[in-house]
Protein backbone atom coordinates (compact mmCIF):
# COMPACT_ATOMS: atom_id res chain seq x y z
CA UNK A 1 0.00 0.00 0.00
CA UNK A 2 2.64 2.28 0.76
CA UNK A 3 4.64 1.82 -2.69
CA UNK A 4 0.64 2.72 -4.04
CA UNK A 5 0.74 5.88 -2.39
CA UNK A 6 4.01 7.15 -3.53
CA UNK A 7 3.47 6.07 -7.11
CA UNK A 8 0.91 8.60 -6.72
CA UNK A 9 2.37 11.63 -5.03
CA UNK A 10 5.08 11.54 -7.46
CA UNK A 11 2.35 11.45 -10.52
CA UNK A 12 0.40 14.32 -8.62
CA UNK A 13 3.91 16.05 -8.18
CA UNK A 14 4.41 15.55 -11.87
CA UNK A 15 1.28 16.79 -13.07
CA UNK A 16 1.68 20.21 -10.61
CA UNK A 17 5.33 21.12 -12.02
CA UNK A 18 4.04 20.54 -15.47
CA UNK A 19 0.81 22.72 -15.07
CA UNK A 20 3.24 25.29 -13.18
CA UNK A 21 5.91 25.18 -16.37
CA UNK A 22 2.73 25.51 -18.51
CA UNK A 23 1.31 28.12 -17.11
CA UNK A 24 4.05 31.02 -16.45
CA UNK A 25 7.39 29.83 -17.83
CA UNK A 26 6.54 28.19 -21.41
CA UNK A 27 5.13 30.73 -24.13
CA UNK A 28 1.90 30.63 -25.22
CA UNK A 29 2.28 30.42 -28.75
CA UNK A 30 3.23 26.76 -28.61
CA UNK A 31 -0.10 25.77 -27.09
CA UNK A 32 -1.82 28.16 -29.81
CA UNK A 33 -2.63 26.89 -33.36
CA UNK A 34 -2.43 28.77 -36.42
CA UNK A 35 -6.14 28.86 -36.96
CA UNK A 36 -6.21 30.99 -33.39
CA UNK A 37 -2.90 32.86 -34.19
CA UNK A 38 -4.40 34.39 -37.58
CA UNK A 39 -7.15 36.16 -35.11
CA UNK A 40 -6.02 39.42 -34.48
CA UNK A 41 -7.91 41.46 -31.89
CA UNK A 42 -9.28 44.49 -33.57
CA UNK A 43 -10.42 43.21 -37.01
CA UNK A 44 -14.38 42.70 -38.23
CA UNK A 45 -15.00 39.23 -36.19
CA UNK A 46 -11.88 38.43 -34.49
CA UNK A 47 -14.23 36.19 -32.33
CA UNK A 48 -12.23 37.34 -28.75
CA UNK A 49 -15.05 39.64 -27.50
Amino acid sequence: MALFQEILVYIILFVAIAYIAKKFFLPKSLFTSKKDASKICGEKDCGCH
